[in-house]
């Protein structure tokens, strides 16, 4: 009968033996009471405690957190904005009993903060600044919370503007805008290509018509030649300059015709080419180089005359 009641006495005795230790993770304080009352912190590992009469009231972590907070509100041209601000935070070491005991919901406390910072902030600023000034916001909430909760056994590591939201229709505004400001850089680089375009082409035309000039002078130029060639040896036959002539245009005037008659694409054209039109032109050509240098002659005399008088 001893026995029996022996059994439960030592599985008590062995509970409440096993329940005075406990361990504490690694970055974690776990917070002791005794009777209600504050006993100790205790960190990380295996950790001793009296049964029946200590307990494990809570543990809180040593961990860098992140509390993300939306706020909603207006800037300084009148355009509500949603902001997205990343608290990033954690439970200072030494400060461990005044993070437990001190401030029941941390998380309330720091999205207060943020709102109040956020709203005395961004109304002071225009929509296109608020983009610009970010950090700037975000640092005014980190020396904020820095100030008020430090009290609290909280250490603020780093607050983050992670996004800025504003309202659908003011960004379909902004990406017209950019989009019209884009549609006007790239008509006025248009512009300027069509127009160096155009001072090209025209630079290319003018060498084209002065090299296509200077081409027919030359061309000109070597027919002059031919001819005078031409000329000196009719003349060395016994043909005179009238008859070497004529004879040349006579010559040219066939060639002519025979450069009309193989082409096939030309257009109709009507050309004497009688038995008797070539000796009707070669005399109609003498009697004009003929004419022509008795005008030339009669001229001479008269200038001669005036200049005797």
């Amino acid at each position: 009968m001893e026995q029996f009641i022996f059994i439960p006495i030592v599985f008590f005795g062995l509970i409440i033996l096993i329940s005075a230790f406990f361990i504490v993770k690694q970055q974690t304080a776990a917070v002791i009471e005794r009777f209600g009352k504050f006993q100790s912190i205790r960190h990380s590992g295996l950790q001793l405690k009296i049964p029946l009469v200590d307990r494990i009231a809570g543990k809180l972590s040593l961990k860098i957190q992140q509390l993300d907070v939306i706020i909603e509100t207006k800037t300084l041209d009148d355009v509500f904005v949603r902001l997205k601000v990343s608290v990033q935070y954690k439970v200072i070491r030494d400060k461990v009993y005044d993070a437990f005991y001190k401030l029941d919901y941390p998380h309330d406390q720091i999205t207060s903060y943020v709102f109040d910072v956020v709203r005395a902030e961004v109304p002071k600023m225009k929509l296109d600044d608020v983009f610009v000034k970010k950090d700037d916001i975000a640092l005014a909430v980190k020396a904020e919370l820095n100030d008020a909760m430090s009290d609290y056994g909280f250490d603020i590591i780093k607050t983050l503007v992670t996004d800025i939201d504003p309202d659908a229709q003011v960004k379909a505004a902004m990406n017209r805008i950019n989009a019209s400001e884009r549609e006007k850089i790239a008509a006025q680089f248009e512009g300027d290509a069509a127009r160096i375009l155009i001072v090209e082409k025209a630079k290319a035309e003018a060498e084209s018509k002065r090299l296509q000039g200077q081409g027919i002078a030359d061309q000109r130029r070597e027919i002059a030649r031919g001819l005078e060639e031409s000329v000196e040896v009719l003349n060395k036959v016994g043909i005179n300059s009238q008859e070497a002539s004529a004879l040349i245009v006579v010559t040219q005037h066939y060639d002519t015709l025979q450069a009309i008659g193989g082409e096939t694409n030309s257009n109709l054209i009507l050309l004497p080419n009688s038995p008797q039109a070539g000796s009707n032109m070669l005399n109609d050509m003498v009697a004009s180089f003929t004419a022509s240098n008795q005008i030339g002659e009669a001229m001479k005399n008269s200038n001669s005359k005036k200049k005797d008088e």
